[in-house]
């Protein structure tokens, strides 16, 4: 597997380049966040790599940091994301804004980019949330911290009512809103059973 390539920006377009290896051309998928950062054609340049192996092809994707590459490989994780939509979604907006949109449940911000639909995104908060902290500047990861202090139990009732088909924002707020009450005992069942009756109230 190729990690990492270094040598000549040969060609550069917005979505893939062309690296000389030593005499041989890489062509290589990148989103526009390493595209920005690109030298001129004919300057040496380093990528972080990740091969995708397929039945019938070998595809090399290239970020300019490893926070991307690290996010990318995140994405391509969830089930109905594939490389090609990863960078697509990777050129849609920086790594610390994409990271906080996931971690804000900002489904608006998240379906805004192009070939990512309502339930895609619902996915990539379900599924991603927990691991954002890390591709998050300081003031924000505090700011997530304070505003998603959920414990293991508000996320496994969570995580029942986005699989009946609730809304991941609207179950969150219905949770805070019981737990605030203290209406309820802190069990997985009584806590579930009023925020179904708070949601569908």
């Amino acid at each position: 597997m190729i990690g990492y390539l270094k040598g000549r920006l040969f060609r550069k377009k917005p979505n893939i380049i062309t690296l000389d290896v030593h005499g041989i051309g890489y062509e290589v998928s990148i989103p526009l966040s390493t595209f920005y950062e690109l030298p001129e054609e004919g300057s040496d340049v380093s990528l972080n790599i990740h091969t995708h192996v397929r039945e019938d092809a070998l595809l090399l994707y290239g970020f300019h940091t490893q926070r991307e590459k690290d996010l990318f490989l995140k994405l391509i994780s969830i089930s109905g994301i594939g490389p090609k939509l990863a960078v697509v979604i990777l050129s849609g907006a920086q790594v610390e804004e994409l990271a906080a949109s996931i971690s804000e449940s900002n489904l608006a911000r998240l379906t805004a980019i192009p070939g990512v639909g309502r339930k895609t995104a619902e996915r990539m908060v379900l599924e991603l949330k927990s691991h954002m902290t890390t591709f998050l500047l300081p003031e924000q990861a505090q700011t997530a911290q304070e505003t998603n202090a959920f414990g293991a139990l508000e996320e496994d009732v969570l995580s029942a009512l986005v699989n009946l088909g609730y809304p991941r924002p609207a179950a969150e707020k219905a949770i805070k809103g019981i737990l605030r009450s203290g209406q309820c005992e802190r069990t997985f069942e009584d806590v579930l059973r009023n925020t179904l009756h708070s949601l569908s109230g």
